[in-house]
């Protein structure tokens, strides 16, 4: 998919978005950066088709979306909000996770089918006939997630996945995350947290003041300090300490940084050897 030249305001307020250009291609782990108020989450709104730009143009599989195309838009592009209160609407589990695709209008047995192995995928079977609302945090985030899965939509975005979450869990998105782009999902993520933009993403994109200000590989947006000030942002520190290594002669340059602490190690190891 692809945001072209996408201008979009609040109102007759500040224009929020200025002249965005984005493509995405299938299969690729996005990171979106940016200090609050930089414009990523009216992006995501966007792209989702929840709304419409003031000028510019959103394209999916090629086609320009117009709005007789949103239905066709927001069935395959599925947004996970970062209060997942926001979301969750029915009165049980289950009765949520098949919310969407009974709006798509699918025969009932393809409904319970989706929905059974999006639970399944979430490890919620044992929760379907419980309210949503009254469930943990990282729970109702499984829920919303589990929401999307059953739509069965080829673009996924997360709007602060992470947030409130606590390690454990985090960990366990970052599982599901990964076996949904094995799948050939294409994932979109929004974050303030760098280093699991580093560990995670293959590509980051930077927002400031409504613009995209860079978009490349991760490790080259994060070694680039001019990007970094501009958006507030902080190097993750494994970055950080594989870089102090460098310099101090502990690792060879060019070995490729580490993208998480079993990586480190492995890297260490091979030097050393």
């Amino acid at each position: 998919m692809q945001a072209e030249n996408l201008c979009y305001s609040y109102g007759q307020g500040k224009q929020v978005l200025k002249d965005i250009n984005i493509t995405v291609k299938k299969g690729e782990k996005i990171v979106i950066l940016g200090s609050n108020g930089a414009g990523k989450s009216t992006c995501f709104l966007n792209l989702n088709g929840v709304y419409r730009p003031d000028s510019g143009r959103i394209l999916y599989r090629g086609k320009e979306i117009r709005k007789k195309d949103l239905n066709e838009l927001r069935k395959n592009v599925g947004i996970v909000f970062q209060d997942a209160d926001n979301q969750i609407i029915a009165s049980t589990v289950f009765a949520e996770v098949s919310f969407g695709p009974m709006n798509l209008k699918l025969p009932r047995e393809e409904v319970k089918k989706r929905v059974e192995d999006a639970l399944v995928y979430m490890n919620l079977g044992s929760m379907r006939d419980r309210p949503p609302h009254y469930l943990s945090g990282g729970e109702k985030k499984r829920v919303s997630i589990a929401d999307i899965i059953a739509m069965e939509s080829e673009v996924v975005i997360f709007d602060e996945p992470t947030a409130s979450l606590d390690p454990v869990n985090v960990e366990m998105l970052e599982g599901v995350l990964d076996k949904m782009n094995e799948m050939g999902k294409t994932l979109l993520i929004s974050t303030h947290d760098v280093d699991f933009a580093y560990r995670f993403a293959d590509r980051a994109v930077i927002f400031s003041g409504g613009r995209i200000i860079a978009d490349g590989p991760v490790r080259e947006v994060f070694e680039d300090d001019e990007v970094l000030n501009q958006a507030n942002l902080k190097r993750p520190i494994l970055l950080e300490v594989y870089n102090s290594l460098v310099r101090h002669r502990i690792l060879e340059e060019g070995g490729g940084s580490p993208r998480d602490a079993r990586e480190l190690e492995m890297l260490l190891q091979t030097q050393r050897n």
